[in-house]
């Protein structure tokens, strides 16, 4: 239930603006929350980090890799605000102790990885933009973009990586594409450069990316994965009440080439059931499975 003076609202649409407009909200809010723009998309939007939390023992959330799974920002732009009320009411939220996770732990989470995307599966397009030839093009004309996943240049952000995206190549679209095609090589898009720079430069114990839909949380990649990652996905599968899937059976996402770069636990949650868009209507449920796992994962 959404109370009046709660600042993310989840029961419409959550666009761009929507996104810059709450983080700017709860920066005045809540002085605590620190953010940073970590790149920008191909279209100039900028790409904002928020961090909850001052302790050494990173992990990072990001959402939103795919246009039209656009639920996964509002879910992740959700727990920031009740994480910061929580924290600054001094009280725990889901029985966790919000003051300690504060301390001890810094939680980093890009909502939005794919701006244009996004915009462009709940805004259509119009002659004015700069992109509209080549996006009725890869689109074959039409001006439905519920199917889009990809950025503005037809490029698959989870499609991206460094982790056999050879092999998912050869079997993917060869050319832009609403959905799966990986570029002519890894990490072409600043989108992806952002994300890859950005881990980088962090030790995150831990990376969640969450997509949607199909209520499975997948967290194996060719057996690099460290062997507590089986621990913390049956511990998730718990939480959530998602299946454990140790793989996709796909390669070159960001959750593949985190356990491959790093060998420690990524996983990819894809939440929510149904058909991409998901309906606002299973924001709320999606918000009660997923909050506890936001919460946990720092301490697992």
């Amino acid at each position: 239930m959404i109370k009046k003076d709660d600042i993310v609202q989840t029961n419409e649409e959550y666009s761009y603006e929507d996104l810059v407009a709450d983080i700017e909200a709860l920066k005045s809010r809540y002085p605590f929350i620190q953010t940073d723009i970590i790149g920008s998309s191909v279209m100039g939007k900028s790409i904002y980090a928020i961090r909850l939390g001052i302790g050494q023992k990173e992990v990072f959330y990001s959402g939103d890799w795919h246009a039209n799974e656009y639920l996964t920002a509002p879910l992740l732009m959700k727990f920031v605000e009740d994480y910061a009320k929580a924290y600054t009411q001094k009280r725990t939220l889901r029985g966790y102790d919000i003051e300690y996770l504060y301390r001890n732990n810094s939680i980093w989470i890009v909502p939005m990885v794919n701006p244009d995307g996004v915009e462009l599966v709940i805004e259509g397009i119009t002659p004015s933009h700069p992109f509209y030839q080549s996006v009725l093009r890869i689109n074959s004309g039409s001006k439905d973009f519920r199917g889009w996943t990809a950025n503005i240049r037809g490029v698959d952000l989870n499609h991206q990586w460094p982790a056999d995206w050879e092999q998912e190549n050869d079997r993917s679209p060869q050319v832009p594409s609403p959905r799966k095609y990986g570029g002519t090589r890894p990490l072409t898009e600043p989108e992806t450069i952002a994300i890859y720079d950005f881990t980088k430069k962090h030790n995150f114990r831990m990376v969640l990316a969450f997509h949607s839909q199909c209520q499975v949380i997948y967290w194996g990649f060719k057996g690099m994965e460290p062997p507590e990652s089986e621990k913390i996905v049956n511990r998730m599968a718990i939480l959530t009440g998602y299946v454990p899937e140790k793989t996709a059976y796909s390669g070159a996402g960001y959750k593949d080439w985190f356990i491959q770069e790093f060998r420690k636990p990524g996983f990819t949650i894809e939440v929510g059931i149904g058909i991409n868009p998901l309906p606002v209507s299973q924001f709320p449920q999606i918000y009660r499975e997923n909050l506890a796992v936001l919460l946990e994962a720092p301490l697992l």
